[in-house]
């Protein structure tokens, strides 16, 4: 047997039957618009995590605002784990599109908030605190957004296309990284660095806002999946708190494999403009430009990527794009500070950027399968919520590691780190079976 037949042999042998091709590709467009703008909003407030350190943390310190707008950017993960438990029990009872839909509104909501809070020069010590809590409310929405999703996706997949199918989730975050950062590119070349910095901030926020009741109606639209309707009956919150604490070991695992997307993404797209403007001192369009190769060579691979998961098996890909992400993360980025220039920094972070589209290609289908159906979304929701904790943070402790060891490549051991944990989650892992009479001991 190769790789991908024995992880298909140990996945559950019955499957509800997929929708047809045409309401596939519909449902796929229906989910993945949603998740991208909720990843969008995520995605502006790193990109001007500095002039929202300005506007809302003034402290007469560049290094120090940015920390602290780093910092509350990071307390909205914080928030992840109770969203995880709290919306995933609820999308596990009641259903996957309503737990989208309600997502979605919660997002929206912190994102009206954090565009039209005025700033500290205005209203003082309320402004911060203000941005916080819209930080929190799009955190413990964002908690359950991508397990939601990506569970749907699962769902509705067949045994053949799940990796491809489920990877469009992935590659609708890499969009939002595509769209945010051509937002930004086109609105600083249009009104210039310093209007931006002032307070065009803030227009790229309100976009996302003003197309939240066109993804509202396409969500309204979608049809629950025929896995959720085929169980006769939904877990409670006792039900799913007993069974995440029985497997507890599950949870570990999904969190090890989850640490390595999650810090790759913020490295790679949330941190690049602040590390390329503040870092390496190069311009905020250069900067913006690289961000937005990066999420179009992700958005292009990741279902590139997850197709090829179908064939050669999940655990190929995982084990191969995390070696070689440990192997080749420092001397890439050594080899960018030794010079920083907009070429070099290209260069960095498409070679980075291809692992990590190659490792998720294959990881989100990868949880969706070692968690217990029953409590799926809650299960992955929370694997990848406290994982996300940790690579939520990658903006702020890259920037810490720099500034006290004074070496710019630090954040490659960051990464480096991360692919050790998925490595370590790629040799342990197994696809999840219910257990019966062959696999009881």
């Amino acid at each position: 047997m190769t790789g991908a037949d024995q992880e298909t042999a140990l996945r559950p042998s019955v499957q509800p039957e997929a929708p047809p091709r045409p309401g596939l590709i519909k449902a796929v467009g229906q989910v993945a618009s949603g998740n991208m703008l909720e990843m969008y909003d995520f995605m502006v407030f790193g990109y001007y995590a500095g002039d929202i350190g300005k506007a809302f943390f003034p402290s007469g310190n560049a290094q120090a605002e940015l920390m602290l707008s780093f910092a509350t950017f990071g307390a909205g993960f914080l928030m992840r784990p109770l969203g995880a438990l709290v919306l995933g029990a609820y999308v596990d009872r009641l259903g996957r599109r309503k737990g989208m839909i309600l997502t979605l509104t919660l997002m929206a909501i912190g994102t009206i908030t954090l565009a039209l809070t005025p700033g500290y020069d205005r209203i003082g010590i309320f402004a911060p605190l203000i941005v916080l809590c819209g930080r929190l409310i799009q955190g413990f929405s964002a908690g359950v957004e991508v397990g939601s999703s990506s569970v749907y996706l699962s769902e509705i997949a067949t045994e053949k296309n799940r990796g491809f199918v489920v990877s469009f989730q992935s590659a609708s975050i890499q969009l939002a990284v595509v769209v945010a950062a051509a937002v930004g590119f086109g609105l600083t070349s249009w009104l210039g660095s310093q209007t931006m910095s002032d307070w065009g901030w803030r227009l790229p926020l309100l976009f996302g806002c003003l197309i939240v009741p066109v993804l509202l109606f396409l969500r309204r639209n979608l049809q629950e999946t025929a896995a959720f309707e085929a169980e006769k009956t939904h877990p409670d919150l006792r039900e799913v708190f007993n069974t995440l604490r029985v497997h507890w070991r599950l949870g570990g695992i999904g969190i090890l494999t989850a640490v390595m997307s999650t810090v790759s993404f913020y490295v790679l797209t949330a941190y690049t403009p602040a590390y390329g403007t503040r870092i390496l001192h190069l311009g905020r369009l250069d900067s913006l430009f690289v961000t937005l190769c990066v999420g179009l060579v992700n958005c292009l691979l990741v279902p590139a990527f997850g197709a090829l998961s179908d064939r050669i098996g999940r655990r190929a890909l995982l084990k191969s794009a995390t070696i070689l992400a440990i192997c080749s993360a420092y001397p890439l980025m050594h080899w960018l500070v030794a010079a920083p220039d907009m070429g070099r920094l290209m260069a960095a972070e498409i070679g980075l950027a291809v692992l990590y589209s190659a490792y998720n290609g294959a990881a989100i289908a990868w949880l969706t399968e070692i968690v217990p159906p029953r409590i799926r979304t809650t299960g992955f929701s929370f694997a990848y919520s406290l994982a996300t904790c940790i690579g939520g943070f990658s903006p702020t402790i890259c920037t810490w590691l720099i500034e006290t060891t004074g070496n710019r490549a630090m954040p490659a051991l960051w990464l480096s780190l991360a692919a050790f944990c998925g490595l370590v989650a790629a040799f342990i892992a197994r696809p999840y079976r219910e257990p019966g009479p062959s696999t009881q001991v």
